[in-house]
């Protein structure tokens, strides 16, 4: 509640792009659409105000798109990394036992 009647119904959309191996970003703020970003040069240290806020719920509008057009997270952390490292964990215990029986092939099991 609070949050969201603080801020505009601004929302940043993503959609993959292979047909120029990027992502595309689309601005809608209620039934407007942004179309372009004016870039101005600033002195490196004034105060500027953010190019946009978006609401939380937005924010993770954006982030399921950006996983829908197949990005994760660099540094490995959430469920993605949990996974690796759980994987990781089960490969390292499995050569552990195979040596403490014995046996050189991990394949037999």
């Amino acid at each position: 509640m609070g949050e969201e009647n603080n801020m505009k119904a601004t929302e940043l959309r993503a959609m993959a792009a292979p047909w120029n191996n990027g992502v595309e970003l689309l601005v809608v703020d209620g039934d407007a659409v942004g179309v372009n970003v004016v870039m101005e040069k600033k002195d490196p240290a004034s105060m500027v105000d953010p190019t946009m806020r978006i609401s939380r719920t937005s924010a993770q509008i954006l982030m399921d798109d950006l996983w829908h057009a197949g990005f994760r997270p660099t540094e490995g952390t959430g469920s993605a990394g949990s996974l690796k490292a759980t994987e990781n964990h089960l490969h390292d215990m499995r050569r552990i036992a195979f040596k403490q029986l014995g046996l050189d092939d991990e394949r037999r099991c």
